[in-house]
C-alpha cells in the first residue's frame, strides 16, 4: 500500500478466519461504532483509503475487508464458494473478529448487493445500511441472466459476458494495467458525449476493448494509486471477482424467502451524478423497499468510484448520516 496514501498510525492490517478462507482486513479507529465498508468489482478493501481515516477521526471504528477472491483474501478454486450465502458469511465473520453485534453496512457496487443481502438475512447485525453505486434491487420475478437477456436481445451486456468461465478471465487478466486504466479513468458518462451505440454491438468484442483508452488519468488518482490496483491483480487474477457474477442465479434461486423483503434499518443511497450504473438504474427503484430511507445523494461531476472521486463529499454524507442514526461517534 503507497505510504502516502493511507498513514500506518491511522489504519491497521489484521488476518480474519472466515470458516475455510481467511480474509486481509484495513482498520481504522479503536472506538465508537463499527462502520462495515464492503468494496465492489474490480476493486479492495483499498478502495476505501480515503474514508477509513475520515471515519475514525470522526469517532467511528471503520473496518473493510478485501472481500473473497480480492487482494490479500483468500481466493477459493470453487465457483460455489462464491455465493451470496459465502459473501454474507464473510461479512459476519469479519464483525465477529472486532467483536461488533451490529454495524452500519456500507456497500459499493457489487458491495452494495452483498450489504443489502446481510441486511435482508441477518438484519439483527446491520444497525443501518448505505448503498454506493448501485442502488438497493428487489428481488426479481425470474432469474437475472434471464431477465437481462429478455431485455437485452442481441445487444452485448458485460454481465452476460462474465457468465462463461474463462473468458472474461482471460481478457481482463491479459494486460492488467490497460484493464483497470480503462475501467476507473472511463466509468463516468459525459453529456457532451453520448453513448457510442458501438459499445452494445454484438461484435464478437469482449469487456475491456469495447472501452476507450484514456487521454490521462483523471485528476483524482495518481499513477501510484493506479499501479498499486495492476500490481494486485496482475498477482491475482480476476478470477474471484468475476465468479461473484457467475452466482447471480445461484443467489436468486437459494433466497425465495426474499420474494417481497423490505429493509427496515435506515438506508441511505450515495452515487456519482455521471455514473452509468446510477443513470441506468436509479436509486428510485429501491425505494418500495426500503421502509426507512433517509436520502439519496448524488454527487455532481463523480462517475462510478464516487467514493475515490469525491472523496470529501463522500465522506461527509457518511458521517452526516451515521451521526443521524448512531447518535454521533465516540
Amino acid at each position: 500500500m503507497p505510504d502516502d496514501q493511507v498513514r500506518s498510525d491511522e489504519v491497521r492490517s489484521r488476518t480474519v478466519a472466515a470458516g475455510d478462507v481467511e480474509l486481509h482486513v484495513l482498520e481504522a479507529g479503536t472506538e465508537g461504532p463499527v462502520v462495515l465498508l464492503a468494496h465492489g468489482f474490480p476493486e479492495l478493501a483499498w478502495s476505501w483509503r480515503h474514508q477509513l481515516p475520515a471515519l475514525a477521526r470522526a469517532g467511528y471504528r471503520a473496518v473493510a475487508p478485501d472481500q473473497r477472491g480480492y487482494g490479500r483474501s483468500s481466493r477459493p478454486a470453487e465457483l460455489e464458494a462464491y455465493d451470496i450465502h459465502h459473501l454474507t458469511g464473510d461479512l459476519l465473520a469479519v464483525l465477529d473478529a472486532v467483536g461488533a453485534d451490529r454495524a452500519v453496512v456500507v456497500g459499493h457496487d457489487w458491495g452494495s448487493m452483498v450489504a443489502s443481502h446481510l441486511a435482508l438475512l441477518h438484519p439483527d447485525r446491520v444497525r443501518a445500511l448505505v448503498n454506493m453505486s448501485v442502488p438497493h434491487l428487489p428481488r426479481g420475478e425470474v432469474a437475472p441472466t434471464e431477465a437481462l437477456r429478455a431485455v437485452a436481445g442481441d445487444s452485448f451486456v458485460y454481465i452476460l459476458y462474465f457468465q462463461e468461465p474463462g473468458v472474461a478471465d482471460a481478457e481482463l487478466g491479459a494486460d492488467p494495467a490497460r484493464t483497470m486504466r480503462r475501467l476507473l479513468a472511463g466509468l463516468a458518462v459525459r453529456p457532451e458525449q453520448p453513448l457510442d451505440p458501438a459499445l452494445l454491438a454484438a461484435d464478437g468484442r469482449g469487456f475491456v476493448e469495447r472501452m476507450p483508452e484514456p487521454e490521462g488519468l483523471p485528476s483524482w488518482l495518481t499513477q501510484a494509486e493506479l499501479d498499486h490496483y495492476v500490481e494486485e491483480f496482475r498477482r491475482t487474477g480476476f478470477t474471484g471477482g468475476l465468479n461473484w457474477y457467475r452466482n447471480l442465479d445461484r443467489n436468486w434461486a437459494t433466497t425465495p424467502e426474499l420474494a417481497g423483503a423490505t429493509v427496515t434499518v435506515p438506508s441511505l443511497f450515495v452515487g456519482g451524478a455521471l455514473d452509468p450504473v446510477v443513470m441506468m438504474t436509479p436509486p428510485a427503484v429501491a425505494h418500495g423497499a426500503l421502509t426507512d430511507h433517509r436520502g439519496d445523494v448524488l454527487v455532481p461531476g463523480a462517475g462510478h468510484w464516487v467514493q475515490q472521486e469525491s472523496a470529501d463529499e463522500v465522506n461527509a454524507a457518511l458521517v452526516g448520516f451515521l451521526d443521524e442514526v448512531c447518535g454521533g461517534g465516540s
